[in-house]
């Protein structure tokens, strides 16, 4: 089964990475090497390499079900960060920790925030037992992200938002890069801000379709 999933991990990089314009070649190293299956729940390992986001954790009365990103727009949302390898980066939204694992052979070091304490769990156990020594775990509030480990050069939200909170830009290097995909559906954009001198411009990239994180989520306000 092992050469089964090494089969599939090769067709994912080529027939959905390379073939929606992702080109960097660390993202590229990185998906084809990490075991995509390991980090998905026993019942689903079959589907580890499809191109769909696959359900990690399923709904209860208090949240939403949380999904690990279809491997296609994480490849150009990593992609459009620029990420290098002395970078330290705090990946939100972590899950089952797939996406720490891809990031941690890209970057330097990687915090991965959850807000799930079964998915941080999940994350912890399956990271170490891999190996991913440049991972550190940590349960918390998704959208606080980690002033305590701040400044970060680069951070990813796994998940669709409706707008950044200014703790996260506070949080970023001089230099830094988040990438977020803002808007939900049809009109969701895969979106980068970049700190320069204190100042964050955005640049809108593509269009991107991915499932919410509830943490971002506009709480909407009335209106008399």
């Amino acid at each position: 089964m092992t050469s089964d999933y090494a089969v599939q991990r090769r067709k994912m990089v080529d027939g959905q990475l390379r073939t929606t314009d992702v080109s960097d070649v660390a993202v590229l190293d990185a998906m084809a090497s990490v075991a995509r299956e390991e980090f998905v729940p026993g019942r689903k390992k079959s589907l580890a390499y499809i191109d769909e986001d696959i359900e990690i954790a399923p709904a209860r009365k208090d949240a939403p079900a949380r999904f690990l990103m279809e491997p296609s727009p994480f490849g150009k949302l990593l992609q459009l960060a620029e990420i290098r390898p002395d970078d330290f980066i705090l990946d939100v939204g972590a899950g089952t920790g797939y996406s720490a694992a891809i990031l941690s052979r890209i970057g330097s070091s990687v915090i991965a925030l959850e807000s799930d304490p079964d998915l941080a769990a999940a994350a912890t156990d399956t990271l170490s037992r891999l190996g991913f020594d440049n991972v550190a775990v940590v349960e918390g509030a998704l959208a606080e992200g980690l002033p305590s480990e701040a400044p970060f050069d680069v951070i990813v939200i796994e998940g669709a938002v409706d707008e950044i909170p200014t703790s996260l830009f506070d949080q970023m290097k001089e230099g830094g890069r988040l990438v977020a995909v803002l808007g939900h559906g049809n009109a969701g954009k895969a979106t980068l801000f970049l700190k320069e001198n204190g100042i964050i411009a955005t640049r809108r990239a593509f269009n991107s379709a991915i499932k919410p994180l509830v943490e971002f989520q506009r709480i909407p306000s009335f209106e008399f």
